[in-house]
């Protein structure tokens, strides 16, 4: 996901530096929304890894 977030932002530099200002707007609020859930994935991950904790050794 963070690669989509780059991808979105680095669309949004391109779009600022030709003059497209509308969608350069709409590329980093994309890219924000992608990167923010990211993050809230990646935190959802570590806590559920955490409790679980690792299976003992078979």
């Amino acid at each position: 996901m963070l690669g989509w977030a780059l991808t979105f932002l680095i669309i949004a530099l391109i779009a600022a530096v030709l003059g497209f200002g509308g969608i350069a707007g709409a590329a980093v609020e994309i890219a924000k929304i992608i990167f923010f859930v990211a993050i809230v994935l990646f935190v959802i991950a570590a806590i559920v890894g955490l409790v679980r904790g690792r299976s003992p050794p078979l």
